[in-house]
């Protein structure tokens, strides 16, 4: 199908920082075509008018654990250790695979509503998600969560094998596979060496919890005598390009690390401020050269999947915190969100921004809102002012998956009905 988007302003985030207005995208095929004035022989089976709207790239949630959503509001008020000890994993371990499959859908209703195109995933029953990726027209990365357990490491290794062999390049090449160790204070330095030869053999990208309390970092240098980001990369895991969760308490030698060694840190504020863990030094990582991407974490713990909320946050959080009113700008945090993640994912050379050859995953932004009046500074608008409710439109891979608000590719009624069912069945069972 090929698309007309007319009269639209757009943020496309191609390393400028322009808006440009009253301006036109074509999309052939699931690829942007051309941008800017458009010729009368140009043939569209859809135009959409863009008037009063604004085009930017899709949101890409850089980690998240979607299945999660059926814990939304069970536990919360919790530090991160109490939290996954006495709430989220005994639940966890009652889990099937239908749990993760309506689970996951739902949060895909949710993030396809608040203007999300791609995320990375790292749970259970990763082929449940795969399903929901082929269903709902998203694009997203699998990482199936490796907690070391005696008796079962080769198991679970075997797992993301073929989980990586099922998956990858799937939904037209919509879906891709990384490795996913859950983190070091789970998983021993052998079995860390392991899960990278494995990352190494499938020319995977590594997905990793690091430093995200305090109390983590004390343990790492009780049992290694250095915090988890420096015994990670004593190990190797660095070799891989990695995507490290959280990365809240971090010190200069860490910060040097991550940069020298192309690692890409995720800020995941709400969880990080709603469990208690602190606040990543955004700003310090950003100056430092680090390429910082943005997520949500999972639904249990933030307790929504709203990249606007985050943006919003990564921003106005780092201000406060150093006393520096130009402390990540809005265009910053819009960076993280998009062309920041897509780096992340080893993805940028097709998304993250909006530019020709580029695939068309597009959101639509309604500019006719009370509380976006008046459109002074727009970069500003969509960080301090926008919320998820006002994406209209959303495009992906050259489909529309959602249009006037209204999701195309998914049975939201149904979704929402055996999400709730499940949740209430699995907190009994």
């Amino acid at each position: 199908m090929n698309l007309l988007i007319k009269n639209v302003t757009l943020l496309p985030m191609d390393g400028k920082n322009e808006i440009i207005d009253n301006t036109n995208i074509y999309i052939k095929g699931d690829k942007i075509a051309h941008i800017g004035e458009i010729k009368e022989d140009v043939k569209a089976d859809r135009v959409i008018d863009g008037n009063k709207k604004l085009a930017m790239p899709g949101l890409i949630n850089a980690h998240t654990h979607i299945g999660m959503s059926l814990f939304r509001n069970y536990a919360d008020d919790l530090p991160l250790h109490d939290w996954l000890s006495k709430k989220i994993w005994p639940q966890e371990a009652k889990l099937r695979a239908e749990d993760v499959y309506w689970g996951s859908l739902l949060s895909m209703v949710e993030m396809i509503q608040s203007g999300t195109t791609t995320f990375l995933d790292m749970y259970f029953f990763m082929e449940e998600v795969g399903k929901g990726l082929l269903e709902s027209g998203m694009r997203g990365v699998l990482s199936r969560g490796v907690i070391e357990e005696e008796g079962k490491e080769k198991e679970k290794i075997e797992d993301t094998r073929s989980l990586y062999r099922e998956w990858n390049g799937q939904g037209e090449g919509r879906i891709r596979v990384a490795v996913a160790p859950h983190a070091p204070y789970t998983c021993s330095p052998d079995y860390l060496k392991e899960l990278l030869d494995l990352a190494v053999e499938l020319n995977a990208p590594i997905h990793i919890h690091l430093s995200e309390t305090k109390k983590e970092v004390e343990d790492s240098y009780k049992l290694y005598g250095k915090s988890p980001i420096k015994h990670v990369y004593d190990l190797g895991l660095f070799k891989q390009p990695t995507i490290a969760a959280h990365c809240v308490h971090v010190d200069d030698e860490d910060i040097r690390i991550l940069k020298d060694n192309n690692v890409s840190p995720v800020n995941n504020p709400s969880s990080n401020l709603k469990l208690a863990s602190g606040f990543a030094p955004v700003d310090r990582m950003l100056k430092a050269g680090v390429n910082v991407a943005l997520g949500t974490d999972g639904s249990a713990s933030n307790n929504n999947l709203n990249m606007f909320e985050e943006i919003h946050l990564a921003s106005i959080l780092n201000k406060g915190v150093n006393l520096d009113a130009i402390s990540v700008k809005a265009i910053d945090a819009l960076k993280m969100a998009t062309i920041n993640g897509a780096k992340a994912l080893q993805w940028d050379d097709e998304i993250g921004s909006i530019q020709v050859n580029k695939k068309a995953d597009i959101i639509l932004i309604d500019l006719d809102k009370p509380h976006l009046y008046p459109l002074h500074n727009l970069i500003s608008l969509l960080a301090y002012s926008a919320q998820g409710s006002d994406v209209d439109t959303v495009i992906i891979d050259g489909n529309i998956v959602m249009e006037n608000r209204e999701i195309k590719t998914l049975d939201v009624e149904k979704i929402i009905y055996n999400a709730e069912k499940l949740s209430k069945d699995l907190i009994n069972r």
